[in-house]
């Protein structure tokens, strides 16, 4: 090989050793920076902060802490002390999300919303039949008017199926213990209050996409009453009527008394709602 050849073939190999080099710093460099910025970030899966309601039996008190934190404009309820609210002692597990208990209690076979508007006129006299002898199935618990027991109520067939989920849905958080703020930050929470309560039950249906206030449920729907369900709500307290059924934080007997109430309450200064159609 003349002189000349050879060093072209050196110089080419010093250019591709300072190549290989520089591609080595490179991507020594990247990987230093991903672990930097890996380092300073949080690991998968992790939080800063648990939002309020998402670890099971956390304590009451904490879970309204952090709702509290999220409610936009909520105005303290003024039946708070006829709710039975409970002590920072009180745990209990997290509810599961509106669209899990709505679709797991429905009664199966229950006829479609078409079935019962075709059917409607022949099933009045049944769902009147079967209204009053549900009421006679609910108990009181001693010393107070609230259902005893699990406190949920039967789920009847006779009604619409988003009826059901709403039921289902008021069912599953219906002895969970009151907390102001309780069910607004999340609808999975340990605790309801009021508007937490209403708003997790109508959300089984599929008739509400947030939790809300008493005061943003005053315009939900359509005015006056319903059929089916009827709620009733001003600036500090909600409540509502499902299948003729009252279903308030307000008369309950304990901190684990029912939502489902046997006596009627008074209705006055109350904005009446209902969902069109139902």
């Amino acid at each position: 090989m003349s002189f000349t050849r050879k060093a072209v073939a050196l110089l080419g190999c010093a250019l591709a050793a300072v190549a290989l080099a520089a591609c080595g710093e490179a991507t020594v460099g990247s990987g230093v920076t991903a672990s930097k910025a890996a380092a300073k970030s949080d690991p998968p899966g992790a939080t800063k902060s648990d939002p309020p309601g998402a670890a099971g039996a956390d304590a009451v008190a904490t879970s309204a802490k952090g709702a509290r934190a999220g409610v936009a404009k909520e105005v303290v309820d003024p039946l708070e002390a006829d709710s039975y609210p409970a002590p920072a002692s009180v745990k209990h597990a997290s509810a599961a999300t509106p669209a899990k208990a709505g679709s797991a209690i429905v009664a199966a076979g229950a006829p479609s919303d078409a079935e019962i508007r075709s059917e409607l006129k022949q099933m009045q006299a049944v769902e009147r039949s079967a209204s009053q002898a549900q009421h006679l199935r609910l108990t009181p618990v001693a010393g107070g008017e609230s259902i005893g027991g699990n406190g949920t109520i039967p789920i009847p067939t006779s009604v619409p199926e988003v009826i059901q989920k709403v039921i289902a849905g008021a069912n599953e958080i219906a002895d969970f213990p009151y907390v102001y703020g309780g069910g607004h930050a999340s609808f999975v929470d340990n605790a309801y209050d009021c508007s937490g309560s209403v708003s997790y039950a109508l959300a089984a249906g599929g008739l509400l996409s947030a939790p809300e206030t008493s005061g943003q449920l005053e315009s939900w729907g359509a005015p006056g009453p319903g059929k089916y369900i009827t709620v009733y709500a001003n600036a500090g307290h909600t409540y509502m009527y499902v299948d003729g059924i009252l279903y308030d934080t307000a008369g309950r007997s304990g901190v684990y008394a029912s939502r489902w109430q046997v006596q009627p309450t008074d209705n006055e200064g109350y904005v009446v709602r209902h969902w069109p159609g139902l």
